[in-house]
């Protein structure tokens, strides 16, 4: 254990050096005056970037999409006023079982109870910020004093990482710089203690799902999101290469495995499945699931043709099979490791796949100067996929647009689909961009969306970043529209290539362009790849209110049938 330098050996410097330590060498903040001396010390750590948001939502959501990719994201705020204001991006995070550290400059330590502070409800109760992010986080942490502050820190921060989901983290504003023995040495690293693991269980749990998959004609895997906090997708592709059996994904797992796997055979998502996939999943007897979530959006209403007495359902420290036997502390890895050793090969459901699978027919065209649809938006989007980017889709029809993507190996594409928080993708795709810098950003957003959250391109242009951002202009919340139809959905609407140009202002790298044809997109993004390719690009594509892939009217209809259900009746004569 080396000595830090004086000047660090305090609170603030301990938390920035424990950061650091995990992997964190970004934080999004919104200064205010409780948590201006903690960002000073934060500031103060050459290894970490301080990144200044419009607003506290943002810097939640940009510390969300952080996470995708570093496995663990920061962001700090201020008391009260911002803690409540960044409650909902942490609840998504949550949702979305992504470790968050949310950090929080809290009132001096010596005010008493009895007092009233500004950026507060205006109660002597100091409590109500703490008692909301109880229910959206998996630890809870007041610093309040010298005295248990090394530990109270690291303990939050081990649980983050230990249970991959947010933490709060609360510190009085009168400690940050104070010096104090214990900060005066580096930490000492992490140790982890590892999930408990049952041997016995996990043997057992792998005889049974291997007797239950061997006997078995047709099985088929399919991944749900719940791969990336079991740390499983790789595990999970080896297990497709060594059984044989057809690999799909639940929508909110795409990218999680490799889609060029020669045994993928695309998202399967009930009635909205990719070509042929539904087919071959729900005619299956017998498939496994591993890590999914089961949402009326991820089941179209609840209208999925599958038995429970059919499948096998692994999530991160738990195996169901079938209508038989759970066993629990068995980790996902693990059993999926043990059960490619235990099954037989056998490929008669991807060989069915092969034998039904027709090709995509011609692409669509239209006339250079026609009005753009949205389709042949996603043509040409596709044309831009390599291993060197990233799809950002916010909820909307960019959920459905980009699942019919062919994702080339090393792209990632990453969705809210869980938590569904319509603007969540700008902040997200902050966040995403600054924690891979080298993978270039393609965000695929809606007007409504971005109306929600827009603050925070002027973050990326001060940030340098080079994403390009596709907003597809239909004048409205047309997912909602399609849900249930009313003036609601209706949005002013902006001359949004005119709004990001205010905002870049002459100064920073951006260039923006406004499309409203084939031939006009084409060049568009012939200029964002090529000579702009350095810069932030912004592309705002121009098209009718009711172009919207027919997943999308086949969800809005679902759904709308699901919440008008009338109430069950409560008394036996009714």
């Amino acid at each position: 254990m080396s000595l830090v330098n004086p000047s660090q050996s305090t609170l603030g410097g301990h938390l920035a050096r424990r950061l650091v330590q995990v992997g964190i060498t970004d934080v999004f903040s919104v200064p205010d005056d409780f948590n201006f001396t903690l960002l000073d010390h934060l500031r103060a750590e050459p290894r970490l970037n301080v990144i200044g948001c419009c607003n506290e939502l943002n810097a939640g959501y940009a510390a969300d999409g952080y996470a995708r990719w570093r496995g663990v994201g920061a962001c700090v705020v201020t008391f009260t006023v911002g803690g409540l204001s960044l409650l909902n991006a942490i609840a998504g995070a949550y949702s979305e079982n992504l470790p968050v550290i949310c950090i929080v400059g809290g009132p001096n330590k010596n005010y008493q109870t009895n007092r009233i502070l500004d950026r507060t409800i205006g109660l002597p109760d100091f409590n109500q910020e703490f008692r909301c992010f109880q229910t959206v986080t998996c630890f809870q942490a007041v610093v309040n004093n010298l005295e248990d502050a090394h530990e109270l820190i690291d303990t939050a921060i081990s649980t983050a990482l230990k249970e991959s989901k947010p933490v709060y983290i609360s510190i009085s504003c009168n400690l940050p710089a104070i010096p104090c023995p214990p900060f005066s040495r580096e930490p000492v690293p992490f140790s982890l203690s590892p999930r408990s693991r049952n041997q016995l269980g996990l043997e057992a749990a792998v005889e049974a799902a291997a007797q239950f998959l061997n006997k078995a004609v047709k099985p088929v895997l399919v991944g749900g999101p719940k791969l990336r906090v079991a740390k499983a997708c790789n595990a999970f592709v080896e297990l497709s290469d060594a059984c044989g059996y057809p690999l799909s994904v639940m929508p909110s797992a795409k990218g999680l495995v490799p889609e060029d796997h020669p045994h993928f055979i695309g998202t399967y998502w009930g009635a909205l499945s990719t070509a042929f996939c539904a087919e071959i999943v729900e005619s299956s007897d017998s498939y496994l699931f591993a890590g999914p979530i089961f949402n009326d959006v991820s089941t179209i209403g609840y209208t999925l043709l599958l038995k429970q007495e059919k499948a096998i359902i692994v999530q991160p420290d738990r195996v169901v099979i079938g209508n038989g036997p759970s066993f629990g502390c068995v980790l996902m890895k693990d059993f999926l490791k043990a059960l490619s050793k235990r099954l037989k090969r056998n490929t008669t459901a991807y060989d069915n796949y092969q034998r039904i699978y027709v090709p995509a027919g011609q692409l669509l065209k239209c006339e250079p100067k026609a009005a753009l649809r949205v389709n042949i938006l996603f043509q040409h989007i596709q044309k831009m996929l390599s291993g060197e980017t990233a799809v950002i889709a916010d909820t909307g029809d960019s959920w459905f647009n980009c699942q019919k993507l062919k994702l080339p190996r090393g792209c990632r594409c990453e969705f809210q689909m869980q938590y569904g928080s319509i603007g969540w993708s700008v902040g997200a795709t902050l966040g995403y961009a600054q924690a891979v810098p080298n993978k270039r950003v393609i965000a695929c957003i809606g007007d409504g969306s971005f109306q929600m959250s827009a603050q925070d391109v002027s973050t990326m242009l001060r940030c340098g970043q080079r994403s390009i951002i596709f907003l597809i202009n239909n004048g409205g919340y047309t997912i909602e529209a399609e849900i249930h139809d009313g003036p609601y959905n209706v949005i002013r609407n902006w001359n949004y290539t005119g709004f990001v140009d205010a905002i870049h202002n002459g100064e920073g790298k951006c260039w923006t362009a406004k499309v409203r044809c084939e031939k006009e997109l084409i060049e568009a993004i012939e200029d964002s790849t090529g000579p702009k390719k350095d810069c932030l690009c912004f592309i705002e594509v121009i098209v009718h209110k009711d172009d919207t892939s027919k997943e999308l009217l086949e969800l809005g209809s679902r759904l709308s049938f699901a919440n008008s259900r009338p109430p069950k009746p409560q008394c036996s004569w009714a």
